[in-house]
């Protein structure tokens, strides 16, 4: 089963500093952040904020070629996440014979923001997504009891260290 959905934003993750494009369902909630490069971070903001140029951009430029040709892009697929990277699907039409090209989700999606083509996100990768995003939350949780057990570990051997023992250490 695919979901249909559309680009809500890019935004900037703040902890790795990295762009973030965040997918969202059109008929329901659930979002589907894509970590991205900075590079094609740009070429979908600028086209969200309908900032154009004076030259093309190399998707502007792909669009263009397949424009010529007579090739028209109807939808866009992320298909697959496998070992924290998305995979996605381009489907060309040429004459009326669809062709499916693997593509990076960010650059399938700068595509189809520039042809108006439909963004699916397969339901598998939703539940991946999710599934990753639940044993970070875990993992971070866990570090985090360890991080407090460590500081416990920490003030009760300073607790129970003799002060004097202390000023033997000059600083």
């Amino acid at each position: 089963m695919k979901v249909k959905m559309k680009v809500q934003a890019i935004a900037l993750d703040p902890v790795s500093n990295s762009p973030v494009m965040i997918l969202r369902e059109e008929e329901g909630e659930r979002a589907l952040p894509i970590w991205i490069g900075l590079l094609e971070a740009t070429a979908i903001a600028t086209r969200l904020e309908n900032i154009q140029f004076s030259r093309p951009m190399t998707h502007d430029l792909m669009i263009n070629i397949l424009d010529h040709l007579g090739i028209k892009i109807p939808r866009i697929e992320v298909c697959d996440l496998r070992d924290n990277t998305y995979y996605a699907l381009i489907t060309l039409d040429i004459d009326g014979r669809e062709v499916q090209i693997d593509a990076r989700p960010s650059d399938a999606v700068a595509l189809a923001l520039r042809t108006g083509a439909e963004i699916w996100v397969h339901e598998k990768v939703l539940e991946k997504s999710k599934a990753l995003e639940e044993a970070a939350k875990t993992e971070a949780q866990q570090e985090g009891v360890e991080q407090d057990q460590d500081k416990e570990k920490l003030k009760e051997l300073l607790e129970k260290l003799d002060p004097s023992a202390i000023s033997k250490y000059k600083m």
